[in-house]
């Protein structure tokens, strides 16, 4: 009865400790000298740890610290950064602004697109896609070196006006008289009516379309 009993005990607590020790998955700083001062406490006095080889270890732990530490300090950085972001951002809000992006909400029966080439092209092709994927309008832009712009008016190719609210979009092609792209980017113009913080990148709603800030590129009133 003795017997069992101590082997039912020493079963618990072997089974409490792997548990314990299953729990922990990490290697703090107790951990690190507690293994250090058990390495001496044992280590055989006939051959001893070399100066050199505790030194290397001692180093190992000083290299940990400070690596735990910068993390940390990353971490707070981080967080800091995004509620900077954050709060710049609102100074956004209500203004009308240029974004990198290639997707534009329909408002009032229009929808202003913009794209930026890297030289003058002597062909450039425009079209127009709605939410499914559907070419609804194709047509032709300016050419001229940097900043373009174009207004599409709504319709589709058969004249028929679209309803507002729907996302729509642009698909350019620029190539010079070689043949080769110049096209960098395209952009779409709307005003910024809210932020959204709910990601860790907070992003602009302009003209009804999340943009994030850093692809926000002007503001024009």
């Amino acid at each position: 009865m003795t017997v069992s009993a101590a082997s039912s005990s020493a079963t618990t607590t072997s089974s409490t400790s792997s548990t314990s020790d299953s729990s922990r998955t990490t290697l703090s700083s107790s951990d690190f000298l507690q293994l250090l001062v058990s390495e001496l406490q044992n280590q055989d006095p006939l051959n001893a740890t070399s100066v050199t080889d505790f030194v290397n270890q001692m180093t190992s732990y000083a290299n940990y610290t400070s690596q735990q530490s910068l993390n940390t300090s990353m971490n707070s950085l981080a967080s800091s950064f995004s509620s900077l972001v954050t709060l710049n951002s609102v100074n956004y809000i209500g203004h009308t602004v240029e974004a990198k992006t290639d997707t534009a909400v329909l408002s009032n029966g229009s929808a202003t697109f913009g794209y930026s080439l890297s030289s003058a092209a002597s062909n450039v092709s425009i079209s127009i896609k709605d939410s499914s994927g559907n070419t609804v309008w194709t047509g032709t832009g300016t050419g001229n070196k940097g900043a373009n712009s174009i207004t599409w008016d709504g319709t589709d190719s058969q004249g028929n006006q679209l309803s507002d609210g729907g996302q729509y979009t642009i698909s350019v092609t620029a190539t010079d008289s070689a043949g080769n792209s110049v096209l960098n980017y395209t952009t779409i113009t709307g005003t910024v009516t809210g932020i959204d913080t709910s990601t860790s990148t907070p992003s602009l709603t302009v003209g009804g379309v999340p943009v994030s800030a850093s692809n926000i590129i002007g503001v024009t009133s």
